[in-house]
């Protein structure tokens, strides 16, 4: 199929911010993806792009967010830092749970800027819970310290091998997906999660036995556009297989984007000022500056 005819997908970039002690790329920021969400959406046929933050200290040109968005088909929010949990207006209750502030306000601004668009936006771990809160949730800054009864959600030494049972919720269109597995396994790499869910979005799955939302959706209305979410990475497999079939969630999400190709939606903010968190990002990288 010849690159006029694949869907563009964008990519969020992760940040490594600058550091004098490293010894490659001294004192300069890093924007990057991970190599196996990017393969992830490519096995469909689909071509990725990384989308850069266009502010920062070494900024040039007058390239924006809103000009990806509207040039490409659909964006995942990737996976990574803690979100800053003054993001949802509550203050960090360890310096380990600090986050990254200055990747919220890009991450927010890259919703924004799809969103005003009206396309496709699919998240993946950290990135279901950045969709929640740039929509009006809360999290929990540490599950197994704020959610009575949790179980381990992330082990450092396993990583992606550490996994847990879910349960879709029946007659959700995440279910529809897999008829006949209500209970079924999926890796877990997160310590934060949850706590209260955005307006306008439904759980499509909770961890079981304690019950933590695991797959979100923004619930179907005239003029919305998807936007949907996993708390686990469908990039990652187990090398049995015994996890999730990846699969289904890639396609629901592509499926999406080609029909918006097709019927563009008109887009809206989900904040309450146009490119708010566009001009926030701007506001706090240049603070980094001075």
């Amino acid at each position: 199929m010849s690159a006029s005819k694949r869907l563009k997908i964008g990519l969020s970039a992760c940040f490594s911010h600058a550091d004098p002690a490293r010894s490659l790329f001294t004192n300069k920021t890093l924007q990057y993806v991970e190599q196996s969400i990017a393969h992830w959406i490519m096995s469909a046929g689909a071509m990725v792009v990384m989308v850069p933050c266009p502010t920062g200290e070494t900024a040039r040109g007058d390239v924006t967010l809103a000009h990806y968005a509207e040039w490409l088909d659909g964006v995942v929010m990737h996976g990574g830092a803690d979100v800053w949990p003054g993001s949802y207006g509550e203050v960090p209750l360890k310096d380990a749970w600090l986050g990254d502030r200055v990747r919220d306000l890009y991450d927010l601004a890259v919703v924004e800027a799809f969103e005003q668009a009206g396309k496709p936006i699919f998240g993946v771990c950290r990135g279901l819970q950045l969709i929640n809160v740039a929509f009006g949730g809360t999290l929990y800054q540490d599950i197994e310290t704020q959610h009575p009864g949790a179980m381990q959600h992330r082990n450092a030494a396993t990583y992606d091998q550490h996994v847990h049972e879910i349960d879709l919720v029946p007659g959700s269109r995440l279910a529809r997906m897999y008829p006949n597995q209500q209970r079924v396994v999926v890796n877990s790499i997160h310590h934060q999660g949850i706590k209260n869910l955005a307006p306008g979005f439904e759980i499509e799955a909770w961890s079981h036995p304690d019950g933590v939302p695991e797959a979100i959706r923004r619930r179907p209305a005239r003029g919305r556009g998807y936007i949907a979410a996993t708390q686990w990475h469908p990039e990652f497999r187990t090398p049995d297989a015994s996890t999730l079939d990846d699969t289904p969630i890639l396609h629901d999400f592509l499926a999406a984007c080609s029909m918006s190709k097709l019927r563009p939606l008109p887009g809206h903010s989900p904040f309450q000022i146009r490119d708010r968190a566009a001009r926030m990002l701007r506001q706090a990288l240049l603070l980094r500056r001075r």
